[in-house]
């Protein structure tokens, strides 16, 4: 019979700490994340200082509005990856906003910089 191991949880606090990180790579305020998932910023506020938990369909609500998986907020086990610089990281998400063929052609742009960038050798 298979071994149950029992699931690391992380605290409120963590888990708020990883909703603000998100929160804030993302270049969003307390009140438009709150919109997004339709809770209260109040509600959201308490949730990032851990001085309340979130309950199942809060998180999944949040992990949605963040685009991220709901169990990405919650396992110890599963990174998030956010951008090092929010700068670049708000200008991908205006690309996400253009019409498609304006997205290709910069995706094209970025390809042919890397590119260049990788032959030249500098890192």
């Amino acid at each position: 019979m298979p071994r149950h191991t029992r699931a690391t949880v992380l605290s409120r606090r963590e888990i708020g700490q990883r909703v603000k990180s998100l929160r804030l790579a993302k270049g969003l305020t307390q009140v438009q994340l709150a919109a997004a998932a339709g809770t209260q910023q109040t509600s959201l506020s308490q949730i990032e200082r851990g001085v309340r938990g979130a309950g199942v369909p809060q998180v999944v609500r949040l992990a949605r509005a963040l685009g991220v998986p709901a169990d990405g907020l919650l396992s110890p086990s599963k990174p998030l990856a956010t951008a090092r610089n929010n700068k670049l990281l708000r200008r991908v998400r205006e690309v996400e906003g253009l019409p498609v063929e304006h997205q290709n052609a910069v995706v094209q742009m970025l390809d042919a910089f890397l590119r260049s960038h990788r032959s030249t050798g500098v890192r």
